[in-house]
């Protein structure tokens, strides 16, 4: 993070409420823009689904609310993430003036968020059944629809959160749960992902990945301009360095949301179909408002940062266009999600296609679940993204002369292939459909990869990278990492019992409480999952064998008893299943109807034998990493002894021997 001073405007002179306007005026833009889109190219969806019309009300209603959620999101989400990240707290942790007004920003933003996604409810299920808004109000009626409409419970989900995050702006006061509330509100999207044209259909698991990168790139992004420029509006401190930190954030976003749209849309719509099909046309349009977007807004912020450090200001009135275009985008991608897809209306997928995204024609081989790959856009981009800013990171040290270990190189890039092939060759192919492949993926995931991660010592690599934040100024990169390696979140998850039960309870409560069955046939289970495994092992080998010190550092015996102490768990947890006689999550895996699986206990009990055999291995690997460090600790305690010996004549062995002589001298004396 740059921490040149900067020369800052003493105040805009454009009038705070400003920005409120600009909103306003956006929104009411999106919110036009979707509805002219949909009547244009949207206007027969309800004859290609074989639903009645259920009137303009409700057709043209529903964009207009949804833009009207959408826009509180972005506004939350922008707002939080400026006080969260972009403006310094007080030395006690308290939010300074500039931060408070912009979580309350927020806290109205969230208000709104949570009734527009409230009215989305009503909406979507009138719109799903093709009757009046008015006809699905009562509660009876309006309860049943919601319980048989996932998009309905999402957006019911979503106002909830939304809720949540409101009354938690109101209250909060510190710098840590701001970053709490700004986790919050990014888990408020993530039920919107989980339903609509990309959750559904052929090639699921790349189109909701993909509307991950798309949308919270996309929230960000527009969040993020809102913030700053009501941020600039107020007068606020520091406008020219956190304008260049957006900056670089606005830069990522546009790729990730550019990259992303491209794949989404080569999965809803093919290439030959772009300008024949209403869908199509309006991919087009999105795609030109985003080159629009991506060629202004760096210019505009280019700009404006000039004249800031100039000491002229004019932020908010070059930003507006941007905050404009960035509007009408949002309504251009609200009527896209209320036009059929050509792939929706084609012909009907496999059973195994509608439910875990693609064909499994032919039985799991080895050859197959190393060679035949599935690029994972969440883990496979995170894994090369790491390994890329890890190599940056040594890269940036030897530039400066300095020197880091090979080897701690070597075992984060083996973290990273370790996810990578965990997730995007054969073997995260087949985990979704086969229970034994998917207990190897587990297995590699929880007890492989975390191994490698903890001893290459990325926090140390990231401290010493990014230098402090210059006096005054806001927190960066190096604060944040700190704060969080020190939280109280931090030091509960990694006090030894929590983190052994994290480690070895979630294998039970996962298979053996009916959890598992639920989460297979959800695409963000299976990534919640993956996240968990990965998590739960970094938590666990973190204190035993890290490089990096932990908040509750423990003594060797101590680490070696945590070892010691999962062990058992592990070979447990690997025979129970063996022996069972039950099949876990049976409905689900015969409804895949895979006609090369046809006894599921017998791989079931592979998978019980993978758990137990291969969960012994990273356990061998972990006793030999600590008794190592505990053999080194051991030579450079011995070390530190001679020096000191060499540096004081060995005064403590001269002063240790006179002691016993006068002990001696004592005994003979007394006797």
């Amino acid at each position: 993070m740059s921490t040149e001073t900067v020369r800052e405007p003493a105040r805009d002179r454009q009038p705070s409420n400003a920005v409120a306007v600009l909103a306003v005026t956006g929104g009411l833009l999106a919110a036009v823009v979707a509805a002219a889109l949909t009547a244009l190219f949207a206007a027969d969806s309800y004859a290609q689904y074989g639903l009645p019309d259920p009137g303009p009300i409700t057709s043209y209603g529903l964009p207009v609310v949804r833009v009207i959620a959408e826009s509180g999101a972005v506004v939350t989400i922008g707002s939080l993430l400026l006080a969260a990240f972009g403006i310094p707290a007080k030395r006690s942790g308290a939010l300074a003036a500039d931060g408070y007004a912009a979580v309350r920003t927020a806290g109205w933003a969230a208000a709104v968020w949570c009734v527009g996604a409230a009215l989305l409810v009503p909406f979507i299920a009138a719109d799903a059944t093709g009757r009046a808004v008015s006809e699905v109000l009562s509660t009876e009626v309006l309860f049943g629809l919601v319980d048989a409409l996932e998009e309905a419970k999402s957006w019911g989900l979503t106002a909830l959160i939304a809720f949540l995050v409101a009354v938690t702006c109101r209250v909060v006061l510190s710098w840590g749960w701001t970053t709490a509330a700004f986790g919050l509100s990014l888990a408020g999207m993530l039920p919107v992902v989980a339903t609509g044209h990309s959750a559904s259909g052929g090639a699921h698991d790349i189109a909701t990945n993909s509307l991950l990168f798309h949308l919270f790139g996309a929230v960000l992004w527009v969040g993020g301009l809102i913030a700053l420029l009501a941020h600039a509006a107020r007068g606020g401190a520091h406008v020219g360095l956190v304008a260049r930190r957006f900056s670089r954030i606005a830069l990522v976003c546009w790729l990730a949301m550019a990259v992303s749209g491209v794949v989404n849309s080569l999965v809803r719509v093919p290439l030959d179909q772009l300008l024949t099909t209403s869908y199509g046309l309006l991919v087009v349009v999105k795609v030109v408002c985003l080159v629009v977007l991506g060629v202004v807004g760096y210019y505009q912020r280019s700009a404006s940062v000039r004249r800031i450090e100039n000491g002229t200001g004019g932020l908010l009135r070059l930003g507006a266009v941007e905050v404009l275009i960035m509007f009408v985008t949002i309504g251009v991608a609200v009527a896209l999600g209320r036009t059929p897809p050509p792939a929706e209306l084609g012909p009907i997928p496999g059973t195994a296609e509608l439910l875990i995204g693609y064909p499994l024609p032919e039985a799991p081989s080895t050859l197959r679940l190393f060679f035949d790959w599935r690029f994972d856009l969440v883990y496979g981009t995170a894994a090369l993204v790491l390994a890329g800013l890890y190599l940056w990171g040594v890269l940036r040290l030897r530039q400066r002369g300095d020197r880091w270990p090979v080897g701690r190189t070597v075992a984060w890039l083996c973290g990273c292939a370790t996810i990578l092939v965990a997730t995007s060759s054969g073997i995260g192919k087949y985990a979704p459909a086969v229970f034994s492949v998917h207990m190897g993926q587990h297995m590699l995931l929880s007890m492989l990869a975390p191994v490698f991660l903890v001893m290459a010592g990325p926090t140390s690599l990231a401290l010493r990278v990014f230098k402090p934040a210059g006096k005054g100024e806001p927190p960066g990169a190096r604060e944040w990492l700190l704060a969080f390696v020190h939280s109280p979140i931090t030091r509960l998850l990694t006090q030894p019992i929590v983190a052994l039960v994290l480690f070895v309870g979630s294998f039970y409560a996962l298979y053996f409480t009916g959890l598992f069955d639920v989460a297979l046939s959800e695409h963000w289970a299976h990534l919640a999952m993956n996240a968990h495994f990965l998590l739960v092992g970094y938590v666990f080998y973190w204190p035993v064998i890290g490089i990096d010190p932990a908040p509750r550092p423990l003594p060797h015996l101590g680490k070696l008893g945590l070892v010691f102490a999962s062990m058992p768990f592990h070979a447990f947890f690997g025979i129970a299943l063996m022996m069972s006689q039950t099949v876990i999550a049976e409905t689900f895996y015969r409804g895949l109807d895979l006609p090369w699986m046809t006894d599921l206990l017998a791989d079931q009990r592979l998978g019980g034998g993978l758990a137990w055999a291969s969960g012994e291995v990273p356990l061998v690997v972990v006793m030999l990493a600590l008794l190592i460090q505990w053999s080194r600790a051991d030579d450079r305690m011995a070390r530190r002894i001679d020096r000191k010996a060499d540096a004081d004549g060995e005064a403590d062995l001269a002063a240790y021997n006179a002691m016993l002589k006068r002990m001696a001298e004592q005994d003979r004396t007394g006797g």
